[in-house]
């Protein structure tokens, strides 16, 4: 599954502005030490000053943070401010790499954050809790123990989750598996295939031709929600999808699987199709049904929590986000709800806004509030 490199984002959010000023009574040799330990902090990119102080290059006009990942400039062309505001009266503007102004609010968000940012930029490389721990001034069981408590993954997922959607962009591009599976940072092809077959779901060649010969069945019937479409592999259900008119829901299996071969089958989802409708409507039909889905670890996470939720019943985003111990993660939710590619079977039509309002729904608000509605009936009767 791959985690949806925006989801990380949305979780962590704007931060604010914090700093700490520098006495005036200062004197020279202790302003002049006082700088010397910025320039080391700026030269070893410790994240742990972010947010007490900003360093401002003359050549470039820019203002940083610390942990900056841009090249370093020669210590004459820069100068220390303690907050970003100084910077700026300075006639300095902040940098677009780093964002200097969103350090401070929140500490532990923003350095998962940090550590987010140096994976993205060096996928290519061997990336243990070693090297990272002595990039970021940690020991690597306290920044593993940070990053997880931030994002309710380790380091190392989230590394496989960006190789992995890079990858998937490359191979939808049209790119060969060979240059594909280098650009994504994955060091050799066994390596490549060790992580493909379980969050592609096929080879890579396969996945890159559309899953190509690969067999999805699928078969369209009525609904209380209009037109409805379950689609399968051999593993499991992999699309359950609602739309005006078969034309559209069709459309919309194939841009999911733009090359499989795609063979209506009514008799043989029969069964599927019926445990679907019946777990709209009957709280005694809500057995899982076999699923072949794929999701980042984040994603798996949500859907798995969803189908707890009791019929009848729903949650709150914030909720979710709680339970599955990520409390800032909200919006993350709903995005990972927003990308259920199973509706129904995965319960996401149960999760509502904090206040109980009804909010967005991949197949539109208006299903939403009739699967809620029937379900409420049903729980209470």
């Amino acid at each position: 599954m791959s985690f949806p490199i925006a989801a990380a984002n949305a979780i962590l959010g704007e931060l604010s502005e914090a700093a700490v000023a520098l006495p005036r009574s200062m004197t020279a040799a202790t302003r002049q030490a006082e700088d010397d330990r910025r320039w080391n902090a700026v030269i070893e990119r410790n994240s742990a000053q972010d947010g007490k102080f900003v360093f401002a290059v003359s050549t470039t006009g820019v203002y940083c943070r610390p942990s900056c990942g841009a090249r370093r400039p020669r210590r004459e062309h820069v100068t220390f401010f303690s907050r970003p505001d100084e910077a700026e009266k300075a006639g300095f503007r902040a940098c677009l790499r780093c964002r200097p102004k969103s350090i401070g609010g929140n500490p532990q968000t923003d350095f998962a954050k940090q550590i987010c940012r140096y994976i993205e930029q060096h996928l290519d490389e061997p990336l243990t809790l070693g090297r990272l721990g002595k990039v970021f001034g940690q020991s690597p069981f306290h920044l593993q123990r940070r990053f997880r408590t931030a994002l309710g993954i380790t380091p190392r997922e989230y590394a496989d989750s960006c190789r992995m959607k890079l990858l998937k962009r490359n191979l939808q591009a049209g790119d060969n598996v060979t240059r594909s599976m280098y650009d994504a940072g994955y060091g050799s092809s066994s390596r490549l295939y060790e992580k493909t077959s379980s969050q592609l779901g096929m080879t890579p060649d396969r996945y890159r031709r559309g899953a190509l010969a690969a067999l999805i069945r699928y078969a369209c019937t009525d609904s209380p929600l209009g037109r409805m479409l379950i689609a399968a592999t051999d593993k499991g259900v992999c699309a359950i999808q609602f739309g005006r008119s078969d034309a559209e829901l069709l459309e919309g299996l194939k841009h999911e699987f733009p090359f499989a071969v795609r063979k209506p089958d009514e008799t043989g989802l029969q069964q599927w199709i019926e445990a679907v409708l019946l777990r709209m409507s009957s709280e005694e039909s809500q057995a899982a049904l076999p699923l072949d889905i794929r999701a980042t670890a984040f994603q798996r996470r949500v859907w798995t929590y969803l189908q707890s939720i009791p019929f009848g019943k729903t949650k709150s985003y914030a909720e979710v986000a709680k339970a599955i111990g990520q409390p800032t993660a909200s919006r993350a939710v709903a995005r990972a709800c927003a990308t259920n590619p199973v509706a129904v079977a995965i319960p996401c039509h149960r999760v509502v806004r904090e206040n109980g309002n009804l909010s967005g729904y991949r197949w539109g608000v208006a299903r939403k509030k009739a699967l809620v509605e029937m379900e409420s009936a049903t729980a209470g009767t």
